[in-house]
C-alpha cells in the first residue's frame, strides 16, 4: 500500500479549475518531484494534500486513510505524520519567537506538554547540523540557508511519515543549495522519510527525486522515474523544460528547444492537448484530446511523444 495516494484531484479558486484531475502515488521512504512551469499547480497540490486548499473532486488517502474532506477528529492524528516546509523559510517563521520555541511549537499545537522543550530543541538543532546555541536566536538573525534547515527541523518535530517541501531550496546560493540537498537525502534515509518536494530546479530533482510528475496547466502530462525521464523524456513539454536546464557536463551539447509564448490563460483552456499552441512539436493529430497513458511505469498525456518521432 502507497503511503500517499492522490487520485483525480480537482481544485477549483471561483471559476478557475487550478487543478483538473491529479493522481499519483507516493511509497514509503521514498522522494517524489513535482516540476513544472510556475501557474502549473505544483504549489496546489502540496496544500491540498495538507489541507491548506480546498479539493472539490478526488482522493487523497493517506496510510489508507481518506484525508480530503475528513473531519478535525480524523485529521488531528494524522497531522503530526505529514510535515510541511513553506517556501519562505524566514516569512514562514514568526519574528517574536526564538528558534528554539519555533522548532518546538507543533509539540504544543499537539498538546504534548510533558516535553523537555529545551532538550527537544537541542536535539532537532543538532538533527539539522545547527549549533545548539542557535536556540536562542530570532528568525531575523539567520541566513537563508540557515533559516532553510529551521524549517527543517521544525518539519522533523513530531517524526513524520512525510514531508511536503515548496522549493526547498529556492533563493539559496549553488554551494548552500547542495548542503540542503545532502541533509535532506542523510535524514530521508535514516528516518526513512517520504518526500513531495516541488520545485522548478531540475537539478534538485536530479539530486534527490525517485520519481518525478511533470505538470502543466494543472494536469501531469507525463511521469516516471528520474533516471528514465532524465534519460528520455516523451512529452514535448518535459523536453523543453530539460533542454533548458543547465548541464553539469560542460562537454555535454544539449540542444535548446524554445517553449512558444507563455501558458494560457486557465480560464480559457486550448482544446485538444493544451500544450499544442506552444509546442514546438505539434502535429495535427493534436487537436484531439490525449489521454493519460501508462507503459512500463512511465506515464504520459500525449498523441505525439517524442520517442515515436525519432527525436534526440
Amino acid at each position: 500500500m502507497s503511503l500517499l495516494d492522490v487520485k483525480n484531484l480537482h481544485t477549483s479558486f471561483g471559476a478557475v479549475n487550478v487543478l483538473a484531475g491529479v493522481s499519483f502515488a507516493v511509497e514509503p521512504g521514498e522522494t517524489y518531484a513535482l516540476v513544472g512551469e510556475s501557474g502549473s499547480g505544483k504549489t496546489t497540490v502540496i496544500r491540498a494534500i495538507a489541507g491548506l486548499a480546498p479539493a472539490q473532486e478526488g482522493s487523497v488517502k493517506f496510510d489508507g486513510q481518506e484525508i480530503r474532506g475528513a473531519s478535525e477528529r480524523v485529521l488531528r492524528p494524522l497531522r503530526k505524520d505529514i510535515a510541511m516546509m513553506f517556501q519562505d523559510p524566514v516569512g514562514s517563521l514568526s519574528p517574536r519567537l526564538t528558534i528554539g520555541s519555533l522548532i518546538t511549537e507543533p509539540y504544543r499545537i499537539q498538546g504534548m506538554k510533558d516535553r523537555d522543550m529545551h532538550a527537544e530543541a537541542k536535539r532537532l538543532l543538532a538533527m539539522v547540523n545547527l549549533p545548539t546555541h542557535f536556540a536562542d536566536r530570532y528568525p531575523y538573525q539567520l541566513s537563508g540557508g540557515q533559516a532553510r534547515r529551521v524549517g527543517v527541523a521544525r518539519a522533523l518535530a513530531l517524526e513524520p511519515k512525510l514531508i511536503l517541501a515548496d522549493e526547498p531550496t529556492a533563493g539559496l546560493d549553488v554551494s548552500v543549495q547542495g548542503e540542503l540537498l545532502n541533509l535532506l537525502n542523510d535524514l530521508r534515509e535514516r528516518l526513512g522519510l517520504a518526500m513531495v518536494i516541488i520545485t522548478h530546479n531540475l537539478n534538485v530533482v536530479r539530486h534527490v527525486a525517485d520519481r518525478m510528475g511533470i505538470m502543466y496547466l494543472g494536469r501531469l502530462v507525463e511521469e516516471g522515474t528520474t533516471e528514465a525521464i532524465f534519460k528520455d523524456a516523451r512529452h514535448p513539454y518535459t523536453r523543453c523544460l530539460l533542454s533548458a536546464n543547465p548541464e553539469p557536463d560542460p562537454d555535454a551539447r544539449l540542444e535548446r528547444i524554445a517553449l512558444k509564448g507563455e501558458p494560457p490563460s486557465l480560464l480559457n483552456r486550448p482544446s485538444g492537448c493544451e500544450f499544442r499552441e506552444r509546442c514546438p512539436f505539434a502535429q495535427d493529430i493534436c487537436t484531439q484530446t490525449p489521454q493519460w497513458d501508462v507503459e512500463e511505469g512511465h506515464g504520459l498525456r500525449c498523441l505525439a511523444p517524442m520517442h515515436t518521432r525519432g527525436a534526440a
